[in-house]
């Protein structure tokens, strides 16, 4: 059966219909699934099998049979120790059809298909007794349900209904239990993911300061959990204000609540500053004496302990709803709220007793009023706060400014318009890509949001909103003048790969008969650039597994090659790579150019040709990214900002995500007597806008 699927093409700006086969989905969703990652992390693995014996014989013991009760069972792995370990039986849980069926398989191909019953079905529709899904309740409940803010996905009511109806009372359960860990810290960089600082511009007449409305500055931001690999966060980039606390446990052997509740801890600043963010990790013992454990801690809180890299289970940054200067040693009460599915903190000064209970209601989950938080991710703020790239704006803007500048500016959500008059622009508009995806756009409603920022910076008449897509654009919104100066960083919020912004190319070939003849374009060109890199770690993603503690996985390895064939092989995936470290092998490398003062030509765009590998490594892949060149000599990079050259160590931008090509197989170049090169070829179909590329070692 073929399915119709509409999608807005976000570097054309068009609506496509495509057709796709029943598969299309699950592929997708297998191609891009974490499953690989977690079979190579070996201390979640080897303490999970710890574990899970360690509860076979705690029943066995006791004289009972071990029966065990395996939720979201995946490849089948965790029910496998178990019947290794000497369980009687397993029922292995997973809702994923094309993941049960790989269960089934691989469960058969290890020769245990006589102990564990692949059950395809949601937990909570599982049936017991004897015509059920299973014969009897189970004795052992083994689980990985677990995310970055450990209930994410649903582990609270998943549990809640197991301990009802599926388990027997007093079960073993593996893990044991999960407990919470907060530290409170001061960090500009995370804090500016979450608010707008003022901007400062040095204009003709004195300096002009920008300001957020104050419905931004006093907004609590979104409720979903910023995740990301905190070891890659350098300790000069936060302040940590207290010491790590734990915040609130979860015993998965008793019955568990998901109903909402609040936690409440005390605790003393060490030292004197503005509490801005609450970072958290958790860990999970694996045993009721908390022996076998595994741990979410970053760097800093065990600096001694060899750190497994994983990419299913990070950190999270909260942020707090405030800032709240806090003094060394004084009393702080930190509440951490949640409902089924996500966690917020709230700060206050520690009450006394008789206060206490007043303040064991629930704080209600934080919703952006202010409308930024819904237009702009986390990353684009903390783009919209780098100083020095809005310099290089400013920089260029004054190059191509002049007093009777009619000015157009073309991108999402962003604030050159309003450089672009400080600047002394004659006449100003701001169009976005707005109605790409209209049903987004009614619930944002960005041009409410310019509204307040005009009016908190007394620009209400000076810069004119059209509410228009580029190409349905008419002389009249333009006030009948031609745009003598078009601009855009750009960045529209559709897109996911870097070259999706080549949109702002569509939109200047749709405007052109509103351009006048000498329209001065910036930025002026754009550039496409490669590199081979060596992953340290982000290759375990596309990794097949093999063997893996002496299970045989290799049909999840297929499966997942044969979801990349399926529609991947010649694509990029969107990685910030700030947060995964890799080495150089090649000199960065331009590939293609797009040149913006002319319209976006009929012909395809293609090259052809050679990196050398300059460096002894595995070659992992290629990251692509995009360079935007505003004026002849100020570029702006949306990838590589610093490479070392003695170890080729790559520092990237960290607002932006870079394209990463995975090679499918690895070459190493251990000796460099005989450089070796990767040959490549990519094409930029200019009618779909988008770019197809081969690699070949």
């Amino acid at each position: 059966m073929k399915t119709f699927c509409g999608r807005a093409n976000p570097t054309t700006g068009s609506m496509e219909w495509l057709e796709e086969g029943e598969d299309y989905d699950y592929h997708q969703e297998i191609a891009r699934s974490r499953y690989a990652d977690m079979l190579h992390d070996k201390d979640r693995n080897v303490k999970y099998y710890q574990g899970i014996r360690a509860a076979v014989s705690r029943v066995k013991e006791r004289g009972e049979k071990a029966i065990v009760l395996d939720i979201g069972t995946g490849t089948g792995l965790l029910s496998m120790m178990a019947a290794s370990a000497g369980a009687d039986f397993c029922y292995a849980i997973e809702v994923f059809k094309p993941m049960a069926n790989a269960a089934v398989k691989i469960v058969e191909k290890n020769g245990f298909s006589d102990k564990i019953k692949v059950i395809n079905k949601h937990s909570t529709e599982v049936t017991v007794g004897p015509d059920g899904d299973m014969q009897c309740r189970a004795n052992i409940l083994v689980t990985e349900l677990f995310d970055t803010e450990l209930i994410g996905e649903g582990a609270l009511p998943t549990y809640e209904h197991a301990h009802k109806y599926l388990v027997q009372e007093g079960c073993e359960a593996v893990p044991h239990r999960a407990t919470v860990y907060v530290q409170l810290v001061e960090s500009r960089r995370m804090w500016s993911w979450k608010k707008l600082f003022p901007v400062h511009v040095e204009a003709e007449d004195g300096e002009k300061i920008l300001v957020p409305p104050s419905e931004m500055e006093n907004c609590p931001g979104l409720p979903s959990v910023c995740d990301i690999q905190l070891n890659q966060m350098p300790s000069s980039d936060f302040s940590t204000l207290s010491d790590v606390v734990k915040m609130f446990s979860v015993d998965f052997s008793k019955p568990v609540q998901s109903a909402s509740t609040c936690y409440r801890v005390q605790l003393e600043p060490v030292k004197s500053g503005k509490a801005q963010i609450v970072l958290s990790w958790w860990d999970i013992d694996m045993d009721p004496s908390g022996m076998i454990n595994c741990s979410m801690a970053p760097y800093w809180v065990k600096p001694t302990s060899a750190l497994q890299w994983r990419d299913h289970w990070m950190q999270c940054v909260y942020f707090l709803p405030r800032e709240e200067p806090v003094l060394q040693g004084e009393k702080l009460s930190l509440t951490a709220c949640r409902d089924e599915y996500s966690v917020w903190y709230n700060l206050q000064k520690a009450r006394a007793e008789e206060e206490e209970h007043k303040a064991d209601v629930c704080v209600e989950s934080p919703v952006c009023r202010c409308r930024a938080h819904l237009l702009w991710n986390r990353p684009r703020f903390g783009e919209l706060n780098d100083q020095s790239r809005t310099r290089q704006y400013i920089e260029s803007l004054r190059k191509v400014l002049k007093t009777d500048s009619v000015c157009l500016c073309i991108s999402d959500g962003s604030l050159l318009p309003v450089l672009a008059h400080y600047l002394g622009a004659k006449q100003v508009q701001h169009a976005g890509s707005g109605c790409m995806q209209p049903s987004r756009i009614d619930l944002y409603h960005p041009h409410e949001l310019w509204q307040a920022f005009f009016k908190a910076n007394n620009l209400e008449d000076k810069i004119k909103i059209i509410e228009a897509r580029p190409e349905l654009l008419k002389p009249s919104h333009l006030e009948d003048k031609k745009i003598s100066v078009l601009v855009g960083e750009p960045f529209f919020t559709t897109s996911l790969l870097p070259w999706h912004n080549l949109y702002f190319w569509y939109a200047r070939t749709a405007v052109s008969s509103h351009l006048a003849s000498n329209v001065t374009v910036l930025p002026q060109s754009a550039s496409l650039h490669m590199m081979i890199v060596q992953f340290q770690d982000l290759w375990r993603i596309r990794s097949p597994c093999g063997i893996c503690e002496g299970f045989d996985v290799r049909t999840m390895d297929d499966m997942i090659k044969d979801s990349l064939n399926f529609r991947e092989s010649k694509e990029a995936e969107p990685h910030p790579l700030w947060e995964y470290p890799c080495k150089s092998l090649s000199e960065p490398q331009e590939v293609l150019t797009f040149d913006f003062t002319k319209t976006v030509p009929q012909h395809c765009l293609s090259t052809e040709g050679s990196v050398k590998l300059l460096r002894k490594g595995k070659s992992h892949g290629a990251v692509l990214w995009m360079e935007y060149h505003l004026t002849a000599d100020i570029s702006v990079s949306t990838g590589l900002m610093q490479l070392s050259n003695e170890k080729g160590n790559c520092e990237w931008n960290p607002h932006c995500k870079q394209a990463v090509y995975f090679f499918s197989s690895v070459i190493e170049s251990e000796i460099l007597s005989d450089p070796t090169a990767v040959t490549y070829d990519i094409k930029f179909d200019t009618k779909t806008g988008e770019i197809a590329m081969d690699f070949k070692l």
